[in-house]
């Protein structure tokens, strides 16, 4: 019997019911109506995450950016001292990478633990959790969030020159 015979059977069945609106089964149309509104909602979680992904590489991108120029005489120091340009743009790199880790971690982790307990509303969010796969995207996520935002800082730092450096100071 397919789902259509199915929901008619049910519905013949409660048809002298009193309450037969209330018993009454969704029709294929409601199910494809509620379809088309889940894929709208899908849309705009994405839409809301490019726009969070976005302005976390600002804020890390400035985080980073601001760092580099307070401390423009350490860099020039450390050329100063014999450390090449690669040391000085991987340094900065690092820098950015771990500060954005940390920082995934830290919301990876509380997003974990939120959904460790399961649903905080099971009838309207019966599926909440976090797969170990999306733990793993979030990890990438935030690594490509702190290469990106570190890049240009860290090639400023690398072609700083050693007078150009200690004149601000």
């Amino acid at each position: 019997m397919t789902p259509a015979g199915i929901v008619k059977k049910i519905d013949q069945t409660f048809a002298n019911s009193r309450r037969r609106d209330q018993n009454r089964y969704r029709t294929q149309a409601f199910a494809e109506n509620f379809a088309k509104q889940a894929g709208n909602i899908a849309f705009i979680l994405e839409s809301v995450g490019a726009v969070v992904f976005f302005t976390l590489l600002l804020v890390t991108g400035n985080t980073m950016a601001t760092s580099v120029r307070e401390r423009t005489g350490e860099f020039a120091i450390l050329k100063a001292l014999g450390f090449s340009d690669r040391f000085i743009l991987f340094f900065v790199l690092a820098e950015s990478i771990s500060i954005a880790l940390i920082g995934g971690a830290l919301g990876i982790g509380l997003a974990k633990l939120s959904t460790a307990f399961g649903s905080p509303a099971p009838s309207v969010l019966p599926l909440f959790y976090l797969p170990t796969v999306q733990v793993f995207v979030g990890i990438g996520v935030a690594l490509a969030v702190g290469v990106i935002a570190g890049l240009l800082p860290a090639l400023t730092a690398s072609h700083l020159k050693v007078v150009d450096a200690l004149r601000r100071i």
